[in-house]
């Protein structure tokens, strides 16, 4: 009551590392929203009884009008504490469609079971957007934010990777350990993947 379980839905997010997403919790948002519900039950049955006494809502100031201000608070800041929690998760999800890759199969499958059904949903238009955007201007817009002085990379295969995968310029197997030049544009989704390590003499 009073806002409490939307502060601990808050504490249990900001206790994981920052950028990492922790597993929903189910639990503690609907309890979240269950407090929510019996707040504003409160609230309003206080606002019934001022009514039913024959005051004035907005200007009476008994201890009815204090008790239904403490619940419209805690109603808000419960509010509140719900639309950070989901916010802060959809910040870090679109990050993901930027670091790891645009298909929702590219995220480790650690993280796609951290997400909920519609959090994959979101992901999937993020990705969608981001796709057409890029298709429209030309340019990929998921790749180096620096510019790169080569073009190519010298890249280690770390993981085993379908054999036949067609590149830009060519087509490669990818034995595990071996080592390859290949293109930036090419290796950077492996890399984000843990697929592949970029060599630097």
């Amino acid at each position: 009551m009073y806002g409490r379980k939307g502060y601990q839905l808050l504490k249990d997010f900001a206790s994981g590392e920052k950028g990492q997403l922790k597993p929903f919790n189910s639990k503690l948002f609907d309890e979240t929203i269950e407090e929510c519900d019996q707040n504003d039950h409160l609230l309003q049955s206080l606002i019934r009884k001022i009514q039913q006494e024959g005051l004035d809502v907005q200007n009476n100031r008994n201890a009815d009008h204090y008790g239904a201000l403490i619940h419209h608070l805690s109603l808000m800041r419960n509010k509140r504490c719900l639309m950070a929690y989901v916010y802060n998760r959809a910040e870090i999800v679109r990050d993901l469609a930027w670091r790891v890759g645009l298909e929702l199969l590219d995220l480790p499958s650690e993280i796609q079971e951290k997400l909920t059904s519609l959090e994959k949903e979101y992901f999937k238009n993020h990705s969608v957007a981001l796709k057409s955007y890029m298709g429209k201007v030309g340019i990929e817009l998921n790749v180096d934010m620096v510019p790169p002085k080569d073009p190519y990379i010298k890249v280690r295969i770390l993981d085993d990777i379908d054999e036949g995968i067609v590149l830009s310029d060519k087509t490669t197997n990818f034995a595990r350990h071996s080592m390859h030049f290949l293109k930036r544009t090419d290796a950077e989704p492996y890399i984000a993947r843990g697929q592949m390590e970029e060599l630097t003499d």
